[in-house]
């Protein structure tokens, strides 16, 4: 199969090149030959998460003296482009929810017990992250959010439900956002807890039977007067709201950086198959119109990967990124649609099948719309700054 690449970013240094060079060689020999298995079990074996960590591809974001990379935006995008870049959208998704969209709290807001005690082992991957932000009766819209948590001494005591949990049924530590004052406005009453899976209360419900992302196990998180020690409170009671925004910017990004893999792995793929399927006396691939039309896709996906690396670049220098990460979450995560479905359709009968990768990647896109920040919410975000 011939390659398929989009050209270097120009903010990219030497570092960053043989990042990138690491990651997709893991990729290669650990994920791509055993996802499949892994969707089957709808379980991610521990010993990748080990596995990564052993050689530093976890918490790359994280301070060195708490066993971490101590980088940057850059280094999380090409992780996250990478990941998929296998084509397995729920490997990159657990991967990416561990290591970037959930432990980051501790990493930036903990204090120093927290971060001694939680971030070496979550490094290592000896235990594995989850965020629990969404309940049943709020997603997108945070401030929304209806699960209490009430002082009692030295605990808190939790009572409410969260839903649509990556990493919940298998997860070890918990970052879980719940109501801590009713008596101001939603934004300011919201505090962050690390909840770690023993804790008294803690139930795991349904695990979910999703349309995609099936490598990835995805729960319904129950606390019945769950008792968290209040050394277990992240930063201030009531910022939890300020915290959560803070780290969904990166979230998108990382989503973002998914879609622009998926997006040139898609094109790979599609190239290959329309290089070798002959129809009407020739390729697919020497009749115009039909590779054109693959052009098209390739040409949206690398503008929005453009995009990817110009937000990171602007996270790196401390630039005010919330509408131009808007814009990527929604430009990004549409391009993939767009191009999982025209390769889809060039595949013809064959990428309607259950087992081929093309058919796969469609299912595996098209929580990216949704998850993070749906389309519509990050085109208002957009609004709202021109």
């Amino acid at each position: 199969m011939n390659i398929f690449e989009f050209g270097e970013p120009n903010q990219l240094d030497e570092m960053h090149q043989l990042l990138r060079f690491q990651v997709r060689r893991f990729v290669e020999k650990e994920i791509v030959p055993n996802a499949e298995l892994w969707e089957k079990e709808g379980k991610i074996p521990r010993e990748l998460f080990r596995n990564m960590g052993e050689i530093g591809l976890l918490g790359m974001r994280h301070p060195k003296e708490y066993g971490g990379g101590g980088l940057g935006s850059l280094a999380s995008v090409i992780l996250g482009e990478e990941l998929g870049r296998s084509s397995y959208g729920g490997v990159a998704s657990s991967i990416m929810v561990h290591s970037d969209m959930s432990m980051s709290h501790i990493a930036l807001n903990g204090n120093e017990e927290q971060k001694q005690r939680y971030l070496p082992p979550v490094c290592r991957g000896e235990k594995v992250g989850a965020v629990c932000m969404t309940e049943p009766t709020a997603g997108s819209d945070v401030a929304g959010l209806t699960s209490r948590a009430v002082r009692c001494g030295d605990d808190w005591i939790i009572n409410g439900e969260k839903t649509f949990i990556t990493n919940g049924v298998y997860g070890d530590i918990y970052i879980v956002a719940a109501k801590t004052n009713l008596d101001v406005k939603p934004s300011q009453g919201l505090s962050l807890f690390i909840v770690e899976r023993e804790t008294s209360g803690f139930k795991i419900g349904t695990k979910f039977d999703k349309h995609g992302w099936r490598a990835s196990d995805t729960a319904e998180l129950i606390f019945e007067d769950m008792r968290v020690p209040h050394s277990n409170l992240i930063g201030e009671e009531g910022r939890g709201f300020y915290y959560l925004m803070s780290t969904l910017q990166n979230e998108r990004l990382v989503a973002g950086a998914m879609s622009v893999g998926q997006c040139g792995k898609a094109i790979e793929l599609t190239a290959d198959y329309m290089k070798s399927r002959r129809a009407f006396g020739k390729t697919l691939w020497e009749q115009p119109v039909v590779r054109n039309k693959l052009a098209w896709l390739a040409s949206k996906a690398a503008a929005a990967r453009s995009l990817v690396y110009t937000c990171a670049h602007m996270i790196e220098e401390g630039q005010d990124t919330v509408r131009e990460v808007s814009m990527l979450k929604a430009f990004a995560c549409e391009t993939l649609q767009e191009v999982v479905h025209g390769c889809l359709q060039l595949h013809g009968g064959s990428g309607y099948i259950i087992g081929t990768p093309i058919e796969r990647m469609t299912r595996d896109a098209r929580i990216l719309t949704i998850a993070g920040g749906a389309t519509e919410l990050m085109l208002e975000e957009v609004a709202k700054r021109i």
